[in-house]
């Protein structure tokens, strides 16, 4: 029997959107038949991509998958944007056991503020488990290969973000 629930989202800032990321989403899709990819703008971190090119960046490389949207969090909680979208799942990646504790913490609260939705924690495939964002932002911006662990327009999205920084600082 395969587990079909009709709406859960997919939440994180995603700057960038990695492989691990990819690999959890395809996860979700084979246990739910809706999949908002939700694009948090968090006004506490800074980032790399605007919400924009991350949400470009996310639709160009889910359009094969089916059922898959992309929607963008500018502010409120993310309780709220579930239970607006009807959500009965939050779909969170983790990856190691650091990850755990704080989602951990923000799957109980989200629990106590929409009761309606459970929280699915997917682990990625264990070559993506020491990807994280950050790094992949770091090691890219630094001119390093990071073409294992990021979608081809990621790539050319960074390669153009390392060229800008290089002309500015020129």
């Amino acid at each position: 029997m395969t587990l079909k629930v009709k709406k859960a989202i997919y939440p994180g800032t995603f700057d960038p959107f990695t492989n691990g990321h990819f690999d959890v989403l395809e996860r979700a899709v084979t246990l739910f038949n809706d999949v908002t990819v939700v694009i948090a703008v968090n006004s506490s971190k800074q980032t790399l991509f605007s919400f924009q090119e991350r949400r470009e960046m996310i639709m160009e490389i889910t359009a094969g998958l089916d059922g898959v949207h992309v929607d963008v969090l500018h502010d409120g909680l993310l309780a709220d944007y579930a239970r607006n979208a009807g959500a009965t799942a939050i779909i969170r990646g983790v990856r190691q056991v650091k990850d755990f504790e704080y989602e951990f913490q923000l799957s109980l609260l989200n629990r106590h503020l929409y009761p309606e939705a459970t929280t699915v924690f997917l682990m990625p495939n264990v070559k993506f488990t020491y990807v994280a964002s950050s790094i992949i932002r770091e090691v890219g911006m630094l001119g390093g290969d990071v073409s294992k662990f990021v979608h081809p327009t990621v790539l050319k999205m960074l390669d153009r973000k390392r060229e800008e920084a290089s002309g500015s600082c020129s």
